[in-house]
């Protein structure tokens, strides 16, 4: 849980003051570039994700309600930005069919057990697509339908592609720890 923002650097970055983004931005910052690793290829990609991001947050930081929380409202826009990202650098994932899903095992194992820092080591190892979804789903919760949506591909390929990106992270995992 962090430490709590206070009023006065809300308002300052709400006037564009330098000196309040800047408190703004540390006080953020790490936990926003967690977000952009988990779905970046590099972390130059995460950086670049993560500066767009901040971009983006001061921009519309006018229209945050106030409802709910903040860090909650940011991270849906660094999601949003990563997602942007992968479209327009063309960095997509690879598609495929739900039947070929079935054809992956399904292994159970005590994944509950793996630090955060193992869990980045193999997010990174796997192909965008693969840990776009899987993030997506896993992580942040969406559904296969908003997944679809949000990555304009059917809701079953959303499906196809968790279920290969489990046995993919697994395999992963068990490579990085003989």
């Amino acid at each position: 849980m962090s430490k709590q923002l206070e009023p006065h650097i809300l308002q300052g970055c709400l006037h564009n003051e330098l000196k309040a983004q800047k408190a703004f931005y540390h006080h953020f910052g790490s936990t926003m570039y967690a977000v952009c690793l988990r779905y970046s290829n590099t972390k130059e990609d995460a950086k670049d994700i993560l500066q767009d991001g901040f971009v983006k947050v001061f921009s519309k930081l006018a229209q945050y309600s106030g409802k709910g929380s903040l860090e909650g409202w940011m991270k849906r826009i660094f999601i949003n930005t990563a997602l942007e990202h992968y479209r327009v650098n063309k960095v997509y994932m690879q598609q495929s069919d739900v039947d070929e899903a079935y054809h992956i095992s399904q292994q159970s194992y005590a994944l509950e057990k793996i630090s955060q820092k193992e869990i980045m080591a193999v997010l990174s190892k796997m192909a965008p697509g693969y840990r776009t979804v899987l993030n997506l789903y896993a992580i942040e919760g969406y559904t296969h339908a908003e997944i679809g949506e949000m990555l304009g591909i059917s809701e079953g390929t959303s499906k196809s592609q968790l279920s290969r990106a489990r046995a993919i992270f697994i395999q992963t995992w068990l490579k990085l720890n003989k």
